[in-house]
């Protein structure tokens, strides 16, 4: 009888499922215009946050950083920040070399850091507005 009792119960929670998917509605994603670094020099021990706008590339050290997009919940949603990244390293002999092409997850900053071995790299959050003028449109 027992057995019948967690197969019944199963069927239960298995049957209601659908009924309660139906009714979660998913956060809607935020795309947001400036996406927010956190960098470390491992020399100096130095930690500096930035702002970069989307497709804007910014130098960090050796390392140049592009956001491509960024993506934040609206204020009743947990936040889930996440965005697609680039980045590049310069070189010595001053070639521009691909490091990073990925998904970082300010949640889980050690997941998708870019770890250099002077720089490391971290997204730290979106946001709508910066304190940084947006880049000049180019023609």
């Amino acid at each position: 009888m027992r057995i019948f009792s967690r197969k019944l119960a199963l069927g239960l929670a298995v049957a209601a499922f659908p009924a309660l998917m139906a009714t979660s509605v998913p956060a809607a994603r935020i795309s947001n215009p400036v996406a927010v670094f956190a960098g470390i020099d491992k020399i100096t021990g130095r930690i500096t946050t930035f702002d970069v706008y989307i497709d804007e590339t910014v130098q960090y050290g050796a390392l140049q950083v592009t956001p491509k997009v960024c993506y934040s919940r609206d204020e009743t949603e947990a936040q889930r920040v996440d965005g697609f990244v680039e980045v590049d390293e310069i070189t010595l002999d001053r070639k521009i070399r691909r490091i990073f092409t990925g998904w970082m997850f300010a949640d889980s900053p050690g997941l998708n850091a870019v770890e250099h071995a002077i720089y490391d790299v971290w997204l730290t959050g979106c946001k709508q507005e910066s304190d940084v003028p947006p880049p000049q449109a180019t023609n």
